[in-house]
């Protein structure tokens, strides 16, 4: 019998290390460089949050430097404030900026973003994401529109979120855009904080066409940011 025992144990540690040795090596692939963040920032009397989604791709040998894309849900708010004359064509000539002054506001946007990092010894990166294209909703705002050279000054206009949203540069943007400049730190292998700035465009456009036919207006705030990362598969 204990013949039987130590020759039965000896095939099964046998068999077990010949299939550990064949077993296929599983390659985490795609899943390692997947983030999911959510942010938060605020400038006082303007605030924003922000729930992402970013894979990376490495595009040196050791690694380091990494571009990604995304997809980031946006929700904007903010009390007293001012959305000034939004086209490239008009606010070239700053006799054709306008105001829209609102009290209170709610923007909402769904874009894909385009991501940027560098990693520092593992632990620490840096990194720049801006949004790129996607869409805008949410309810009707009121505000006082405020323009000396027309008769409509001082009239109060309805608004809604302009609802497409593209990256063109600078005040050729449409819509509304959010952008981030970040170091983050992690301090357990799937989770990381990370501090930076937010730099968001916000866009409405009136139910009217106003002084020179124009019904978009865009509010520009920089905000610092605070956020937490999870990487569930790193």
């Amino acid at each position: 019998m204990k013949k039987i025992l130590l020759f039965s144990t000896l095939a099964i540690l046998v068999y077990n290390r010949g299939f550990a040795q064949d077993a296929p090596v599983i390659k985490i692939g795609y899943k390692y460089d997947n983030n999911f963040d959510l942010a938060l920032a605020t400038s006082g009397n303007q605030s924003l949050g922000a729930l992402s989604w970013v894979h990376f791709h490495s595009v040196t040998k050791k690694k380091r430097f990494k571009i990604g894309y995304g997809i980031r849900f946006n929700v904007s708010n903010g009390r007293n404030i001012n959305f000034i004359t939004a086209p490239a064509n008009l606010t070239s000539n700053i006799k054709n900026i306008d105001t829209f002054y609102v009290s209170k506001y709610q923007n909402n946007f769904l874009n894909v973003s385009i991501n940027l990092q560098y990693t520092i010894k593992e632990k620490f990166d840096i990194g720049f994401n801006i949004d790129a294209a996607g869409f805008s909703f949410g309810g009707k705002t009121k505000g006082k529109y405020n323009a000396y050279q027309s008769t409509d000054n001082g009239t109060i206009q309805s608004a809604v979120p302009t609802s497409l949203n593209l990256l063109l540069v600078g005040d050729n943007d449409i819509g509304s855009l959010n952008s981030e400049l970040y170091f983050r730190y992690w301090f357990k292998p799937k989770w990381a904080i990370k501090a930076g700035a937010s730099f968001a465009f916000t866009e409405y456009t009136t139910t009217n066409k106003l002084r020179l036919e124009n019904d978009r207006w865009r509010n520009k705030s920089l905000m610092g940011m605070i956020g937490i990362t999870f990487s569930p598969f790193r």
